[in-house]
């Protein structure tokens, strides 16, 4: 089991409180070399397409450019296998044998493919037998399993053995010494930026029942303790037939730097090692 934190550099150090973008990066990398240094095996940087997070890039409608993705990731993983590339296609310049550098360090490079809930990118990913990275940020998370199960089938048609089709799910989550003092810390950032959102996208305003939903047993939310947290990722592992790496996002709730860097630490610490004991060591 692998365990890590992603992030997309929110601008932001609570709900309503903005820092400098120099100052957000050196408190990010001061983070990334924490996590490092306690011993979680992944840091993540996701692009995002709002102003109040420094990765931000235009927005690209891939969900509408699929053919773009698709030869995008192909071109990728023609640089991972070959130290000169030759391919052609249909959005940028064919490569005639140039050097790519440089080269990976891990060999061969990890590349996991990242999914929501459309079952033709569960599909896709299987059938290259790449790891698979599921953002569940809401619902049960219980019920992406059908689309997991779509994975591994691909993945097993294309001739992939079990252990090739890893699956990992990115959740929003926050690890405090205390349940209450997670929920206390969590909850406002997590409503503004949700609510916020929301309003452009027609979903309902977030309220506390909602968020308490999605807290239970079944709901996709990691707030909590180390211990509670640690028995949800587990029952979440065992709905999803096991997964192979978690990753925690805690920027939507805006969360003090402070305090983020000391759910780093008990994620680090107290999560980490409970889970790789209970489900397995380390699995890249």
């Amino acid at each position: 089991m692998q365990v890590g934190i992603d992030s997309f550099a929110a601008a932001l150090d609570d709900a309503s409180l903005s820092v400098s973008p120099s100052e957000r990066l050196r408190r990010l990398v001061e983070q990334i070399e924490y996590a490092d240094k306690i011993g979680l095996d992944v840091f993540g940087i996701g692009e995002h397409h709002r102003r109040e997070f420094l990765d931000s890039a235009p927005a690209v409608i891939l969900a509408a450019a699929d053919s773009l993705f698709a030869e995008k990731l192909d071109l990728l993983l023609k640089i991972r296998d070959n130290e000169h590339v030759h391919w052609s296609g249909e959005y940028r310049p064919t490569l005639n044998g140039q050097g790519v550098y440089p080269r990976p360090l891990q060999e061969p490079l990890p590349i996991w493919i990242g999914v929501g809930g459309t079952p033709e990118s569960f599909v896709r990913a299987g059938a290259l037998g790449l790891p698979l990275m599921v953002a569940i940020i809401g619902g049960e998370t219980r019920s992406f399993r059908p689309l997991i199960d779509l994975y591994r089938e691909a993945g097993r048609r294309a001739g992939y053995l079990p252990q090739q089709l890893k699956v990992g799910v990115h959740s929003l989550g926050y690890v405090a010494e205390s349940t209450q003092e997670a929920v206390d810390d969590f909850f406002p950032g997590y409503a503004h930026a949700m609510t916020k959102v929301g309003k452009e996208r027609g979903w309902p305003k977030m309220t506390r029942a909602s968020f308490d939903a999605q807290r239970g047993p079944q709901g996709a939310l990691l707030v909590g303790d180390p211990d509670e947290v640690v028995e949800k990722i587990i029952r979440h592992s065992q709905a999803l037939g096991g997964i192979s790496r978690i990753t925690f996002m805690m920027n939507p709730a805006s969360i003090p730097h402070a305090k983020l860097m000391r759910a780093t630490e008990l994620i680090g610490t107290r999560v980490a090692p409970a889970l790789r004991e209970e489900l397995g060591g380390k699995d890249g």
